[in-house]
């Protein structure tokens, strides 16, 4: 374990990618058992934050640590050594970790921690620790990209073909993991065709951008919700199978049965933008025009 730890890490610089990953898994089992805590209504554990009446989320905390040690970092780039990065690393993956647990919250701009919509939190904090794991793997995403050549390569032109692909590359991913295709959005980062299928192919029907572009659409929110059934129904009855023949005798009949009622209950449209989203994004395309003015 040393010796790894010398050779594949320490020696290529990765020991702030190592620290970040424990910071991050760390501040995301703390605070995952702080808020089941406070669900439960723990008598001993300290209770939600709240100023002047107002629930302060832990998202907020989470941004405060991110530019506190990000600050810092940025600081001590040039004389710091690679422990003090690691430290500060760890600060800022259990930041990290703070704002990805209300990752929901903030793509639905609505509290939606306890509800199915929710889940995608969870699926963007396995996403980021299987991405850090990659790159201490020594794997690099937009490798098509060629990135390396672009410091190295004097040709201007190839420089902002580079630019430009790397751009495409990125707003693919935006959009695929907006409609809700996190794992294909992180495959798509190292693998490029990933990206361009999942942002192609129809949004899952309760991800946001069902949510924008389909209310209206019932057609294809329908569709969006028969593909959604048809791709969990067989991962759904392999679990409760499982689960079966875990407690006892497995029964198709009821793999099938129950698979039926998850389905019902987890696979739902979107709901429409609500008065407080819409305003949101209005703001927003109100300033971007007023930048682009």
């Amino acid at each position: 374990m040393h010796r790894w730890l010398e050779e594949e890490i320490i020696a290529h610089g990765r020991l702030p990618l190592l620290f970040f990953l424990f910071g991050f898994i760390a501040g995301f089992l703390c605070i995952r058992l702080s808020v089941r805590l406070i669900r439960a209504n723990v008598r001993w554990w300290p209770k939600n934050v709240t100023a002047g009446g107002f629930h302060v989320h832990h998202v907020v905390f989470g941004m405060v640590m991110m530019l506190v040690s990000g600050v810092a970092i940025i600081t001590i780039y040039e004389d710091g050594t690679q422990t003090s990065g690691a430290w500060l690393a760890a600060f800022f993956g259990a930041g990290a970790a703070l704002v990805l647990d209300e990752f929901a919250l903030i793509l639905y701009l609505d509290d939606v921690y306890w509800k199915e919509e929710g889940r995608s939190s969870v699926d963007a904090v396995f996403v980021a620790v299987a991405v850090t794991a990659l790159l201490l793997l020594g794997m690099r995403p937009l490798e098509l990209m060629d990135i390396t050549s672009f410091r190295h390569d004097p040709n201007p032109w190839w420089r902002l073909m580079i630019v430009i692909l790397t751009v495409i590359n990125l707003a693919l991913a935006a959009i695929v993991i907006v409609k809700g295709k996190i794992w294909t959005g992180l495959l798509g980062l190292f693998v490029l065709p990933f990206l361009i299928i999942g942002a192609i192919r129809l949004s899952r029907p309760g991800a946001p951008w069902a949510r924008w572009r389909y209310s209206k659409k019932p057609r294809k929110m329908a569709r969006a919700m028969a593909r959604e059934r048809r791709i969990r129904r067989p991962l759904i009855r392999a679990k409760i199978f499982v689960q079966d023949l875990i407690a006892g005798k497995p029964s198709v009949t009821h793999a099938r049965e129950s698979a039926e009622a998850e389905l019902a209950r987890v696979v739902h449209p979107a709901p429409p933008p609500t008065a407080s989203a819409e305003r949101a994004r209005g703001s927003r395309a109100e300033v971007a025009q007023t930048g682009t003015a």
